[in-house]
């Protein structure tokens, strides 16, 4: 087995693991906190069982921890057993925390106590999903280069503005593999298991889930605003990125139409033409899914959302919110 690689700006840099008994195998321990994501579980896991069944050999094991001990619930409501609770004497050389939900929330500090215990003893620690905050708030992230969903890079930011956090699909750094989740964590773990055992096995579990070319740990988690919005037009995308970043203080029409060269009134044209819509309402719709994840995701106040997205009336917000989700942004 080759020693671990860490990636880095300056390329891949050997790490010695120290991993015990190189014929014996890997032992991989997955924490799963309430809530997880099933999809980022089954991302991480099946790639190394296929690693074990296209070798012939067990080359992986795996061992299932939760906070108490008891069976485990994910998102969409599939419980899978825990052999261990957190606290157990685990002897792995990785441990995965997938979290998902509102991992900002989890404070379950036996846990976090746990996780410093263990990197203190060695084991690699993997946060996938929202497992990178739950990493964050145990204190083990700082000095170490990050990603995490999309949905918590705010959350992360906000809660931890002095680490770098980035926008690509996992980071390995050192001890220390953080990964956006969902089909992100697939590649994750191929690249693990292409350090260890070769690119030709990496690339057979590759095919067995039809993934034959392994993307780049720096590749976007989400996809651009052209293929999003499903338009070509530079000047209208331009736009759109403003809005975006501009939810907390948006810019009026004109200032927009001067970002992007053109008039107002053609500004009005190309968002008619190319979004069928107009300026206004496509800008209000995005402070809108603002306030929708803020209000998701962490625990802020209605009327503190609603000051975070632009709205400087609060029952002017509650009005545009019903209408476009159904509801009032109180039901959460």
């Amino acid at each position: 087995m080759r020693a671990l690689c860490v990636t880095r700006s300056d390329g891949f840099v050997p790490v010695d693991d120290n991993l015990a008994d190189r014929d014996k195998p890997e032992h991989l321990g997955l924490l799963l906190t309430p809530g997880f994501s099933l999809m980022s579980y089954a991302s991480v896991i099946e790639p190394f069982r296929a690693a074990n069944v296209l070798a012939g050999k067990q080359l992986y094991r795996w061992t299932h921890v939760s906070t108490d001990g008891e069976p485990v619930t994910a998102s969409n409501g599939a419980t899978i057993l825990a052999d261990g609770r957190v606290g157990d004497r685990l002897d792995c050389e990785t441990l995965f925390v997938i979290a998902a939900g509102e991992p900002a929330k989890f404070d379950h500090q036996p846990t976090f106590a746990w996780l410093r215990q263990l990197a203190a003893s060695g084991v690699r620690l993997a946060g996938v999903s929202g497992g990178p905050l739950l990493l964050a708030k145990a204190g083990l992230l700082e000095g170490y280069r990050a990603t995490v969903h999309w949905e918590h890079w705010q959350q992360m930011h906000d809660l931890f503005p002095d680490l770098s956090v980035e926008s690509g699909l996992y980071v390995i750094d050192r001890r220390r593999l953080t990964c956006a989740g969902g089909i992100a964590a697939l590649d994750l773990a191929v690249e693990m298991i292409e350090r260890a055992h070769g690119h030709a096995l990496a690339s057979r579990v590759g095919e067995w889930f039809i993934s034959p070319e392994q993307r780049p740990p720096d590749k976007a988690q989400r996809i651009g605003l052209r293929e999003r919005y499903g338009i070509a037009n530079d000047r209208v995308l331009k736009v759109l990125a403003r809005m975006e970043e501009t939810t907390a203080e948006p810019l009026t029409h004109r200032e927009l139409a001067g970002q992007a060269g053109v008039s107002l009134r053609q500004l009005e044209r190309l968002f008619a033409r190319d979004l069928g819509s107009t300026i206004g309402a496509v800008y209000l719709g995005i402070r809108l899914d603002k306030a929708q994840e803020l209000l998701r995701k962490t625990g802020m106040q209605v009327t503190a959302v609603a000051f975070a997205c632009g709205f400087r009336n609060s029952s002017h917000f509650s009005r545009a919110y019903r209408a476009r989700f159904g509801q009032p942004p109180s039901r959460r």
